[in-house]
């Protein structure tokens, strides 16, 4: 099994996902990793639906998510595009031992006491402070809407 990517995006599966995204990468099997998302019926409809034709599935726990991203594990041979809804499952994924070097943040709406620091990305507090920790860890994290946006570190973003 191939991480080909990792990303946070809220919307998790849609359009750029679907279509720009998936086919950047060379992503055979889409993985959504939210702890909510896998007990709400009518989300996970809404995923199957947005599945680019011609790709696999999974719509995970963090917990196992960790261990089907083992090598080894129940994907193996199989290239891999993660996506988690937010920062803290990411880090999580990360925390628990999926092997995730780098990701990407695609799209985080405003919430009560997030800061923008760019078009499609809003932090709070909470988030900067993983971020840095994550960066510090030497996780490679990158701000791209789209891929052929600046694959500027995410670092460049938070000293503003």
């Amino acid at each position: 099994m191939t991480i080909v990517a990792a990303r946070i995006d809220e919307r998790m599966i849609h359009g750029q996902v679907a279509t720009v995204w998936s086919n950047t990468v060379g992503a055979e099997r889409i993985m959504v990793v939210n702890d909510k998302v896998v007990h709400d019926d009518m989300e996970i409809a809404g995923l199957k639906m947005a599945r680019p034709a011609g790709k696999k599935l999974a719509i995970s726990s963090i917990d196992k998510a960790v261990v089907n991203l083992q090598p080894g594990a129940k994907y193996d041979g199989e290239r891999v595009f993660v996506i988690t809804r937010n920062v803290a499952d990411m880090a999580a994924l990360i925390d628990g031992g999926a092997p995730i070097p780098e990701f990407n943040i695609g799209n985080i709406s405003a919430k009560p006491g997030s800061k923008k620091i760019k078009a499609s990305v809003n932090l709070t507090d909470e988030d900067v402070a993983t971020l840095r920790r994550l960066l510090a860890a030497g996780i490679k994290i990158t701000a791209q809407m789209v891929p052929n946006e600046s694959n500027a570190s995410v670092e460049t973003y938070l000293n503003d």
